[in-house]
């Protein structure tokens, strides 16, 4: 048998109040939002190592996320965005991820529960 070094670390329902949107209601009294992050990586050094530089930070992850999702954008899409441009930039060897923002109540004409957009990046992209 062969354990494979490809590791999937998942970051799930990451909770902001933020103050996204293209109406001035959302920018003004804010909204719920969950972000989920997926991320494949080599983790052969860290299992063999137990140190954390040697693995994704998922608190750093988080904190990008937080600071991010504390800048004011009229559209989920720049949001993401953004995100997924900061973990390529502070995890350059990530060999694939994904980013979903997600929106609960959208204003819509009718009843949706939630928006969502998501956005992938890394090596493989």
């Amino acid at each position: 048998m062969c354990i494979s070094n490809i590791g999937t670390i998942e970051l799930e329902g990451m909770q902001f109040f933020a103050f996204h949107g293209v109406l001035p209601e959302e920018r003004e009294e804010g909204n719920l939002f969950i972000v989920d992050f997926k991320g494949k990586y080599d983790i052969s050094a860290a299992m063999d190592s137990d140190e954390l530089q040697d693995t994704l930070d998922y608190g750093k992850i988080h904190h990008i996320v937080a600071s991010e999702m504390e800048i004011p954008s009229k559209l989920l899409e720049n949001v993401a965005g953004r995100i997924a441009r900061r973990i390529e930039r502070e995890f350059p060897d990530i060999i694939s991820f994904s980013i979903s923002v997600a929106k609960q109540n959208p204003p819509v004409e009718g009843r949706a529960e939630w928006s969502r957009i998501t956005v992938s990046g890394g090596r493989e992209e």
